[in-house]
């Protein structure tokens, strides 16, 4: 659509990017015969937000720092409707999108490539308080700091407030990769900021897992349980529904009623005394629907006050996502309500077509294929581990196996915990309980002995899960 602008000129826009209800619009558009993008600011505060941005964008270039230049701040006609006018950098991506798709090898360089951008700003005396890989562009070699909005000028910007940015930076990137690339990235920090030997590694570890444990925390148990850009919540005094955004359209109104309907003519994948499982097919989506239920009055007024199992699920399984680690598409959860008290609870993800991890390895008759699915195996474990995360139930059949990939599924029991103390101890309980499936298989037992070896850098958890001896 195209918007007139004080001047005149005629902005059209033709994609959106982003958008933050109420408050701010990002599009691709065009602008006096160029492609641009345009941000549209409104509400109250609409022409500060658009002078912060302007400003921010402007202290980059003062110091030097590549950033897109602003081509005009100016106003819809007769509306409080503020625009600010960059150049577009083309062809690029944003860093989140290239680290996704790059091998081990780029996403190493390009890591490096932005850690030496932020010593950069921070040299400057510049602080991007939203520090996300999407707020940096990527073209070809060239790294372009963008959302002026988030920088600060600092006056005196303290060495714990630096390490703390930075770390927020870092907690973005696959743990593997961070424990064997982190004292190089802390090199190159270093010298970006002149100065004569990097951080300790002890200290930005901690800051990072603090910054990965916040922003986990933040939106997975709190986030995805409210209106957003992913999730679309409905509630009222018989039920709470959360359901992603991409299902809103293909998935009809949810209900106990209709979801029990769906459940009686499905494929039954379990019927336990808790809860219930089955595999529908709707709006020709194949989806797995997990009812908890209530066994008795007993039980039910135990379970009123607290998350339900399902609200559990449904915040582990983004939680994993989030992190990058591997597990079905979260759909929806519904809980039933009786004056703000639970009951039935139901807990929706898409159906994934593969073989838990016994049956994988039953499959297999190569032994390198053997060999590669037990190093997988392990380095999710050792992922979660560096994570601080516990399955809780981390039996073979709770892991499926997607193209020689183990994803996790039943996270009901899953937890991120805050400190290592707990977090290594449920860690433990979790490889006792991996290692029970392969009792009886020495050879494949013994495997996971060999990879566990190799894999983990601290054999402080596999010593205590008596795995290894000392």
């Amino acid at each position: 659509s195209d918007v007139v602008l004080e001047d005149d000129t005629r902005l059209s826009l033709l994609t959106d990017v982003r958008l933050v209800p109420a408050r701010r619009l990002v599009c691709q558009a065009s602008w006096q015969g160029q492609a641009v993008f345009a941000k549209l600011f409104f509400g109250q505060r609409a022409e500060s937000y658009a002078l912060r941005d302007q400003q921010g964008a402007r202290a980059l270039q003062a110091v030097g720092i590549p950033t897109p230049n602003v081509l005009a701040l100016t106003r819809v006609a007769r509306l409080h409707v503020y625009v600010l006018i960059f150049e577009a950098i083309a062809p690029s991506q944003h860093a989140e999108a290239v680290y996704a798709q790059a091998s081990a090898a780029d996403r190493r360089q390009l890591m490096s490539r932005l850690v030496e951008v932020v010593g950069r700003q921070h040299q400057a005396g510049l602080l991007q308080t939203d520090m996300y890989l999407k707020n940096f562009l990527v073209q070809g070699s060239n790294i372009y700091s963008i959302d002026g909005d988030g920088i600060r000028k600092v006056a005196s910007l303290s060495r714990q407030a630096a390490l703390k940015n930075l770390s927020i930076l870092l907690s973005k990137v696959d743990v593997l990769e961070l424990a064997q690339h982190l004292p190089e990235w802390l090199n190159i920090y270093a010298k970006a900021r002149d100065w004569s030997e990097p951080p300790a590694l002890s200290t930005v570890k901690s800051l990072i897992q603090y910054a990965r444990w916040h922003a986990t925390t933040r939106y997975a148990d709190h986030k995805v349980f409210r209106q957003c850009t992913d999730v679309f919540v409905k509630r009222d005094a018989g039920q709470y529904l959360a359901i992603a955004q991409l299902f809103t359209t293909t998935i009809p109104d949810l209900s106990a009623t209709t979801l029990d309907g769906w459940m009686q003519d499905a494929v039954l994948l379990k019927d336990g005394n808790t809860s219930t499982v089955s595999l529908a097919r709707i709006a020709a989506q194949a989806i797995v629907i997990k009812r908890y239920n209530i066994k008795n009055i007993g039980h039910n007024f135990s379970r009123m006050w607290r998350p339900s199992r399902a609200a559990l699920s449904w915040a582990n399984a983004h939680r994993l996502r989030l992190l990058g680690l591997p597990t079905p598409q979260p759909i929806a959860l519904l809980e039933t309500r009786c004056m703000g008290l639970r009951g039935k609870a139901y807990f929706l993800s898409e159906y994934v077509e593969a073989p838990d991890l016994a049956e994988a390895f039953k499959a297999i008759t190569d032994s390198i294929q053997r060999a590669a699915l037990v190093k997988a195996v392990v380095q999710l474990c050792y992922r979660l581990h560096l994570l601080r995360i516990s399955h809780g139930d981390f039996k073979a059949t709770n892991i499926k196996v997607l193209r020689g990939q183990p994803m996790l599924i039943d996270l009901d029991s899953m937890q991120q915990h805050r400190y290592d103390f707990f977090a290594q101890r449920a860690h433990v309980r979790d490889l006792q309980r991996l290692m029970q499936n392969w009792k009886h298989d020495t050879s494949l037992y013994n495997a996971f002995i060999k990879s566990f070896k190799v894999v983990y850098a601290d054999h402080t958890p596999l010593i205590q899960a008596k795995i290894l001896s000392n």
